[in-house]
């Protein structure tokens, strides 16, 4: 597929990976180890930097515009880094950043949310709009959070 103003670039011999049916808007940058699977689609001017770790997009998952995802490289300790993996049918909102975490099935993250490294947002549980999901925490399945630092409500 050819997309108009998207730059997709190499980074350390690892390219994206795109499936044919994902639609990505004008203004975003695709850059590393990043796998990108079937009907997702991924608004204008997004980031998804996968330069020293890696980032999986599952099937039919929106990120929507201006939103960064990124990942956290090899570290003492923790020599596999922080990937970011974000599973089938989830929704990451306008503007949301998301580092180094998990996103299972169905998870939702609000618009201007923060997402740390080593997080994990559970199936079909959602983080409000602008909270900040502080480093190593889990929404667990099926729960809301809100606020800074964020907590079950």
């Amino acid at each position: 597929m050819t997309y108009t103003d998207v730059s997709i670039t190499s980074v350390n011999g690892k390219s994206p990976q795109i499936d044919p049916s994902a639609f990505i808007a004008p203004g975003c940058r695709i850059i590393g180890d990043v796998t990108i699977g079937p009907d997702v689609s991924i608004w204008y001017n997004c980031v998804l930097r996968a330069d020293v770790s890696r980032i999986v997009i599952g099937a039919r998952s929106n990120i929507q515009d201006g939103s960064v995802v990124h990942c956290d490289g090899p570290m003492p300790g923790r020599p596999e880094g922080y990937p970011t993996i974000i599973g089938e049918d989830v929704l990451i909102g306008h503007m949301a950043m998301v580092h180094g975490c998990t996103l299972a099935d169905r998870a939702f993250v609000g618009l201007k949310a923060t997402v740390m490294n080593g997080c994990r947002i559970g199936s079909d549980a959602m983080l409000a709009a602008g909270a900040l999901l502080t480093e190593n925490k889990e929404i667990p399945d099926r729960e809301l959070w809100a606020g800074s630092p964020a907590r079950r409500v």
